[in-house]
């Protein structure tokens, strides 16, 4: 069964029984506006087409293709082609209803007919699907739209169709109110033009000579006229010229201006690069100064704990305990330390001790007593020989730890003249610090020890005083 599809939107489309079961009179009442010529061909059709059908399919097939190419043929233009197709639409229909017509009086008549009833109602369908099949091809061919169409696109078609309608009506609204003021103009000059010219030819005459003389003055004075605007036009040519000279000069110096420019700025760039990399650079090294001034480099080199009841420095511990024995080396190393700490905040503060100098020798650093002349060298660590030389050494031992005890002490009181907010927590007096003596002779280990840790606790008291000066004088 052949389908039909939409020519606009190419959709399948239903087809209405109504169209596929046209007859003669539906045939000539939807296409009787679209034939005009050889409306007298459409019996003739319909008899070759009710003669096809009661041959076979193939004979019914061959006799209406050769009477359609006949047909085509002898048409002498595309109406007669369309007229012809309408002729066979008819003839499609008429051969329906009269199929449908023999079949029933073959039905009635003689039994013998029976086949050819059979055939009849199986072509029936057939013959319906080709009349409307030749039905939009005639109305294909008598407009300039493709049938079949969908409801949508119909629509949309008579929506065009009907604004092209306003359109056009517009139009010849347009052309009717012209040619209705041309025949006004006409009207209106129609009686100057119907005068009579034989009443006066002399006057007509005199009235032409003017006219060509002023015409003529006239041409004169456009001539003059156009003669001067030649000149003029001349004369802007030059002035156009020498302007485009001067554009193209400017031009040039415009471009070597913008080339100066973009080498100032290509070198401006380079400038402002160079210069933020050196502020960079500036603003990290006075960083880096300021937490270097503000380390206290006193703290890193000289580390005071206390571990038990032990003070240490530098992790060194300066006393002994029975029930810590400590070796001497280490009490040495920490004396050593001890007396490198006040050496050096006396040199940064620029301190001069009285009647004491300090020899810094690691763990044989000594204290020399000054008396004009007289220079005495105190030996300022210890040994565990408990021979008579050693006895004497100790003796020279406890010399040095008083000296550096003086040392001390002067250091304090220069320290808390300069910062009223320092006081030392432990005072000295003579070899005794907070009421213990620091000798090691005819003294109690504990004693001693603990007399060492209050020294120790007076040393971090002078490495603070001496980062607070260290500060004033950076800044």
């Amino acid at each position: 069964m052949p389908s039909f599809a939409c020519q606009r939107c190419r959709q399948p489309l239903r087809i209405d029984e109504s169209l596929t079961a046209l007859d003669e009179s539906s045939a000539d009442l939807l296409l009787g506006k679209l034939t005009k010529k050889r409306r007298d061909l459409t019996k003739a059709h319909l008899t070759v087409f009710y003669l096809a059908s009661l041959s076979s399919e193939e004979q019914g097939q061959q006799r209406k293709t050769s009477f359609y190419s006949h047909d085509i043929h002898t048409t002498e233009s595309p109406s007669d082609i369309s007229t012809a197709t309408t002729a066979l639409l008819k003839a499609e229909a008429a051969k329906t209803a009269t199929t449908t017509q023999a079949a029933q009086a073959t039905s009635i008549q003689a039994p013998a007919n029976t086949i050819q009833l059979e055939h009849y109602r199986n072509n029936s369908l057939s013959h319906r699907l080709k009349v409307a099949t030749l039905l939009f091809d005639v109305m294909s061919s008598k407009s300039n739209v493709d049938h079949p169409m969908c409801q949508e696109c119909t629509d949309m078609m008579l929506e065009g169709l009907e604004r092209q309608l306003d359109d056009v009506g517009r139009e010849r609204d347009c052309y009717l109110d012209f040619l209705k003021k041309i025949k006004q103009q006409q009207h209106d000059k129609a009686p100057s033009t119907t005068t009579s010219p034989s009443t006066d030819d002399t006057t007509n005459q005199d009235q032409l000579a003017a006219d060509v003389e002023r015409l003529t003055k006239q041409e004169q004075d456009a001539q003059a006229t156009l003669d001067a605007m030649q000149k003029e036009k001349q004369h802007l040519e030059q002035i156009y010229k020498d302007l485009q000279q001067e554009e193209k000069d400017l031009e040039r110096e415009e471009q070597a201006f913008w080339d100066e420019c973009n080498n100032y700025q290509l070198k401006y760039q380079q400038f402002q690069n160079e210069r933020d990399a050196i502020n960079l650079k500036y603003d990290h090294d006075v960083h880096q100064l300021e937490r270097l001034q503000k380390t206290v480099v006193y703290n890193d080199a000289f580390c005071i704990v206390q571990d038990g009841s032990f003070g240490t420095i530098n992790g060194y511990r300066l006393g002994r305990l029975g029930s810590h024995p400590v070796e001497w080396n280490e009490i040495n190393a920490a004396w050593g330390q001890t007396l490198l700490l006040l050496y050096t905040v006396a040199n940064k503060l620029k301190f001069q001790f009285q009647s004491y100098r300090l020899v810094p020798m690691g763990s044989f650093s000594k204290v020399e007593k000054v008396d004009g002349d007289v220079v005495v060298a105190y030996e300022l660590y210890g040994s565990s020989d408990y021979a008579l030389n050693r006895l004497f050494l100790n003796r020279r031992f406890d010399h040095a730890m008083v000296a550096m005890l003086s040392c001390l002490k002067q250091l304090s009181d220069y320290a808390e003249q300069k910062d009223r907010s320092i006081r030392l927590p432990y005072r000295i007096n003579k070899d005794k610090i907070g009421e213990l003596s620091i000798r090691l002779q005819f003294n109690q280990d504990e004693l001693w020890t603990k007399a060492l840790r209050y020294m120790l606790t007076n040393m971090k008291w002078i490495l603070i005083f001496a980062s607070r000066a260290s500060t004033v004088v950076d800044y």
